[in-house]
């Protein structure tokens, strides 16, 4: 568990997210989706789809 503070925000974007995008990809996605600063101090999850094979 990670311990967050109670006055900490939580940014969670709905769908389904490419990991493959790398950090800077999922800062960008940060920024385009959620309109956050992804440097900001704020926390942010995306969801990952199963890989269907």
């Amino acid at each position: 568990m990670i311990p967050v503070s109670s006055s900490a925000r939580i940014w969670i974007a709905t769908g389904r997210t490419d990991m493959r995008k790398g950090m800077q990809g999922l800062s960008l996605l940060v920024q385009e989706c959620l309109g956050r600063d992804p440097f900001a101090g704020e926390m942010s999850s995306c969801s990952v789809a199963a890989a269907v094979r």
